[in-house]
């Protein structure tokens, strides 16, 4: 995320195709699934924002714009989920706080469901 000066850096992500092993997810999740060793998703890479934009919503913007990529992404390349690792509880809590679901073997990894953010954006 570029600032009005074309020049600051904001924030940042990356997205990357991935899959997630069936067997991680929470049993309620993976009932719902077909039965594929793997189910894939999408992984958020590193978001993060600038030390001079914390606090001002920008992760949350990012995540926003995140999600829509995912969607449109989604259209051409499947998706069930969005995943993402976080490196320290500050990033765990912001997650959680967007509903993410950890993982029960593998608590820094949550995920998102890709029906959810259907939802948000229908």
């Amino acid at each position: 995320m570029i600032t009005p000066d074309g020049e600051t850096v904001a924030g940042f992500y990356t997205l990357s195709a991935h899959s997630i092993s069936l067997g991680e997810l929470p049993g309620g999740v993976a009932a719902k699934l077909p039965r594929y060793p793997n189910v894939p998703a999408t992984l958020l890479g590193r978001l993060a924002v600038s030390l001079d934009f914390r606090g001002r919503g920008v992760g949350e913007l990012l995540l926003l714009d995140a999600f829509k990529r995912v969607l449109a992404n989604t259209r051409d390349v499947g998706s069930a989920f969005v995943v993402a690792d976080a490196k320290d509880e500050t990033a765990r809590e912001f997650y959680l706080r967007h509903d993410f679901i950890p993982l029960p073997a593998h608590p820094e990894r949550l995920f998102y469901p890709v029906k959810t953010i259907e939802k948000l954006f229908g």
